[in-house]
């Protein structure tokens, strides 16, 4: 792990000592968790993105695609 230093406003500070305490958990915990949920959003993001891109560029063979779009992206990317 890497230890780093950031300002934080007295409500920011407030907020997260309550979470800390409400979780049973360290502020760095907290912090912690909060970057890697931004991050995992992040990557989700970039998931749908590019499955966007490539909508409509090639055949399936199939004719009920745009029927069932919503549930072939969901097959494809559950956890997006």
């Amino acid at each position: 792990m890497h230890r780093t230093q950031v300002s934080l406003t007295d409500e920011q500070i407030k907020a997260l000592r309550q979470e800390a305490a409400r979780r049973g958990v360290s502020m760095a915990g907290v912090v912690r968790d909060a970057v890697e949920a931004f991050l995992q959003h992040g990557r989700q993001r970039e998931m749908a993105r590019r499955a966007l891109a490539v909508a409509g560029r090639f055949a399936s063979g199939r004719s009920d695609v745009a029927e069932q779009h919503d549930r072939e992206l969901e097959r494809a990317y559950p956890d997006a």
